[in-house]
């Protein structure tokens, strides 16, 4: 018997004009698809088309540095924080810097619980300060520093800083003593608005 007969008739032949369209739809698809990644990492490779407004006010720590980074092994804080570093002696910028985070984290309202306010110190405090953070501030959470990791993250700052620090403990804004508190709260609303995390 004929092989031929045994076997169901073959599909039909496509027309080279439909097979054309075809794979121009294809091409077309993928183009859709892939062409923004490409675009988006060609903007970010070489920081062309990026605008040059900003809505927040902080110094934007965008390199995946974190708190441990910073000299600040010992944390374990899955909340956003407020975190207030001294590499040197805790002065009147310092002290007005750990005033304002509480501050801030009171301001929170009814995000409050999403938030904490720490000092991470290298030198230890003076007593009478060290008493009235422990009467006035109960829920200030308290750090070691060490100087070493410190200087490599934060350069050149001497004086003390303040930190916008997420859940998982990365660095996502820094402030100095000169920063106002309205703008700090402002930027932390915006961060647990959008935040999914925390």
């Amino acid at each position: 018997m004929n092989p031929a007969t045994i076997l169901p008739d073959a599909l039909p032949e496509v027309p080279p004009a439909q097979r054309r369209r075809g794979r121009l739809q294809l091409i077309l698809i993928l183009a859709v698809v892939i062409a923004p990644m490409i675009l988006a990492s060609a903007m970010y490779q070489w920081r062309f088309w990026v605008p040059e407004t900003r809505s927040y006010h902080g110094e934007l720590i965008g390199n995946g540095q974190s708190r441990a980074d910073l000299g600040i092994a010992a944390a374990t804080e899955t909340r956003w924080q407020l975190l207030v570093t001294v590499p040197q002696t805790c002065d009147s910028a310092c002290k007005e810097l750990v005033f304002l985070a509480r501050q801030i984290h009171i301001g929170l309202n009814r995000d409050v619980s999403r938030a904490s306010h720490a000092l991470a110190v290298a030198q230890p405090l003076a007593a009478d300060y060290d008493a009235q953070l422990q009467r006035e501030y109960p829920q200030l959470t308290r750090y070691p520093l060490e100087l070493d990791a410190y200087g490599k993250t934060a350069g050149e700052a001497k004086d003390a800083q303040l930190w916008l620090v997420d859940p998982h403990g990365n660095l996502v804004l820094r402030y100095d003593a000169t920063s106002k508190g309205k703008e700090i709260l402002n930027d932390l609303r915006h961060l647990l608005k959008i935040s999914q995390i925390g």
